[in-house]
């Protein structure tokens, strides 16, 4: 849980290096050069990629990688059509997408909380976005969500063997290919000066990927999907200080749909999982 509320708070560093590029920066170009200075900034810990298992999972890994990029693109017309807070509180329904995949993917028991919070975040979602209001952007945000739960429950499907920095390498190396022939479909000529904004978006977004791959192999992905939430304040206070985008009650009442149930799922939790630590110590103890 520590490892996604620190990851949550640099994916939101990395969303306002994002928001923060011109309306009419090239999406494809911007997705391509984000890649390629992730990658270069792993070239120095290479060491660490096994050359014994180099491509062990090429298919799982390329295709979450295509998952992945398809998710940038989401992301990015997202974040430069709507606010910041709203687009976050949007891509925070990526938890309650991954409670639903683990459990048809990995039979994950989904108790009466559990259905009830993916349920309520549902609708939660449709509250903040509104029908007068949903549009590509909101689409767009939503296929943001689905790219980031799919990244998130394929992890257990990578192989074991590999360490965190060959699964990020390994995820960069194959969807920059894609990203290339996007941008150069796109046709319009390089712009250097999203470099700063690129690189930026970068650094913090490989510091989200490194929590999210060592916070989720961990455990069962319904104990910990509570923590996601802490970066949807961040993004309400940076949003309202530094985009002036001030929420309504409809994004506050939407917001509460989607967090408060999944609080209540981690507290559930921590209080179920307290009393067998307890007695696991008493027996120590007596031993």
């Amino acid at each position: 849980m520590i490892l996604l509320v620190i990851g949550n708070a640099l994916a939101l560093i990395s969303d306002v290096f994002v928001k923060l590029l011109e309306p009419e920066a090239p999406v494809f170009q911007f997705a391509f050069l984000r890649s390629l200075i992730t990658l270069l900034l792993l070239l120095p810990l290479a060491k660490q990629v096994s050359r014994r298992h180099l491509f062990t999972g090429l298919k799982i890994h390329a295709l979450r990688a295509h998952i992945q990029l398809g998710g940038i693109l989401c992301m990015l017309v997202a974040l430069g059509n709507l606010p910041l807070a709203t687009a976050n509180a949007v891509f925070y329904a990526a938890p309650i997408l991954v409670m639903v995949l683990a459990a048809a993917l990995f039979r994950e028991r989904l108790t009466l909380l559990s259905t009830g919070a993916v349920v309520s975040g549902f609708l939660g979602i449709v509250v903040i976005l509104r029908p007068i209001e949903f549009n590509w952007a909101a689409i767009a945000a939503l296929g943001a969500a689905l790219a980031l739960a799919l990244a998130a429950v394929l992890v257990r499907r990578l192989p074991a063997e590999q360490s965190t920095v060959h699964k990020l390498f390994l995820n960069y190396l194959l969807l920059l290919p894609m990203a290339g022939a996007l941008a150069l479909w796109e046709g319009v000529p390089m712009d250097f000066s999203m470099l700063t904004s690129a690189l930026g978006s970068a650094l913090f977004i490989l510091g989200y990927n490194v929590t999210v791959l060592l916070a989720y192999r961990q455990v069962d992905a319904n104990q910990v999907t509570s923590a996601e939430y802490t970066g949807l304040i961040w993004a309400v206070c940076i949003g309202w200080i530094g985009f002036s985008e001030v929420p309504d009650l409809w994004f506050v009442a939407g917001s509460l749909m989607i967090v408060v149930p999944l609080l209540m799922i981690g507290w559930r939790h921590r209080t179920v999982r307290q009393p067998s630590t307890d007695s696991k110590r008493n027996c120590q103890v007596a031993a």
